[in-house]
Order: C-alpha cells, then sequence, then structure tokens
C-alpha cells in the first residue's frame, strides 16, 4: 500500500511539474534581418517578447518597417485549437494554436473568421535561434512566404 501511495505521489509530482513548464519560446527575442528571408520589404528589425500567463502564452511584438514605422502586435494563445484574438496584426484579428512537440507550435491566422495564414514556429534544440514561417495573404490579396530568424537575448 505505501508503494503505491509513494508511486502516485511521484506521478503527480512529475506531471504537475510538466503541466507547468515553461514554453520553449519564453524570453526576448532580437529578429537577425540578414538571415531571415521576406517575400516583400524587409523591415528595419523586430522583437519578440513573449511570456506565460495563466491564459497561455503572450507575445508582444515590436517592429520598425523600412520605412521606419513602428508597428506592435499583442496576442495571447493557448495551445487549445481555439480562436484568441489579436491586436496590431494588420493580416489577421484571430488566430488558434497547437504544439506539436516542446520546440514546435503551428498556428492558423484568421481576419473576420476566415483562414487568411498560418504560422510555423520553431526553437532550435539550443534555445537560442527562433525560426518562425509566416504564410499568407494580405488584405489587398497579394500572397507571403516569410521566414522570420530571431537571436535569444
Amino acid at each position: 500500500m505505501v508503494k503505491i501511495a509513494v508511486i502516485a505521489l511521484l506521478s503527480t509530482l512529475f506531471f504537475g511539474a510538466t503541466a507547468f513548464a515553461a514554453d520553449a519560446v519564453d524570453g526576448t527575442w532580437k529578429l537577425n534581418v540578414a538571415k531571415s528571408k521576406f517575400s516583400g520589404t524587409a523591415p528595419k528589425g523586430a522583437t519578440r517578447v513573449y511570456t506565460e500567463s495563466a491564459d497561455g502564452t503572450t507575445l508582444d511584438q515590436k517592429m520598425v518597417g523600412a520605412d521606419g514605422k513602428e508597428m506592435s502586435m499583442h496576442v495571447t494563445l493557448a495551445y487549445d485549437g481555439k480562436d484568441h484574438p489579436m491586436t496590431g496584426n494588420p493580416d489577421a484579428d484571430s488566430g488558434n494554436g497547437k504544439a506539436i512537440d516542446a520546440q514546435t507550435s503551428d498556428f492558423a491566422l484568421k481576419r473576420g473568421g476566415k483562414a487568411v495564414g498560418s504560422v510555423h514556429r520553431v526553437v532550435s534544440a539550443d534555445g537560442k535561434t527562433l525560426t518562425v514561417n509566416n504564410k499568407g495573404t494580405h488584405p489587398d490579396g497579394k500572397t507571403y512566404d516569410d521566414t522570420l530568424v530571431f537571436d535569444k537575448q
């Protein structure tokens, strides 16, 4: 009986710890423009900050366009497959995500409830590089396929 109680306690601790483990993407990331590929004009720079909250993973992004204009985006996504609102993204007003593994996530982007793009996000095994592949259609109908490479700060 004591063995069963110990196994149950250890299982609870193990599964509880993994449920609250930090997302591999958490932290501050700076865009490496030279390593990134853009279907349009490259921005001057960007910074992404990912943080964990009770509601999921929050992304706050600040980007400086080629024209010098600053843009900000904010979204909190749970990896639950449900749509969550986002602000500051000219291409989408909501999105949903799912974790593929500890380093990889996929997201569907929507505008007005209609699918308009996808994001495939991978954190390198050493945790120093974040690669984000964005594909979709801008509101003007032009398509994009961008690969953004970020360095951990």
